[in-house]
């Protein structure tokens, strides 16, 4: 049985058929968040409040520099899929081809960055 009406059959309108592969990406990325954020306010409070040489000493380490790679990739990684439905939803036609574009190029500069820069300073 189908759950379409006519007009959307008629239109090509009907089930993108990408939900349940979004529904699993947002339930993993959620579930690793649950353990990954507070492991990062920890270790990043732990290494707050030294001088330059000392936090770069820290993060230098591969616990620190690790649990802070995984929460910036998942974290961004999970903030990328929303929006990414957000603007499905809100923006439509060329500018909506064009955000999508923009947003997943930010969301994957933004993760190569960090880690880069976490990289620097640990080795």
């Amino acid at each position: 049985m189908r759950f379409i009406t006519d007009r959307k059959r008629v239109q090509g309108l009907g089930s993108g058929r990408e939900g349940t592969h979004h529904h699993w990406q947002m339930m993993t990325t959620s579930t690793l968040l649950v353990p990954l954020v507070p492991l990062f306010v920890f270790t990043f409070a732990y290494g707050l409040g030294g001088a330059y040489g000392d936090v770069v000493a820290y993060f230098g380490h591969p616990f620190p520099a690790i649990v802070t790679a995984l929460t910036l990739a998942v974290g961004v990684f999970h903030l990328m899929n929303e929006t990414l439905a957000a603007v499905e939803d809100y923006v439509h036609g060329l500018a909506g081809k064009l955000t999508l574009i923009a947003v997943k190029a930010f969301s994957y500069a933004l993760i190569v960055v960090g880690i880069f820069a976490i990289a620097r300073m640990a080795l």
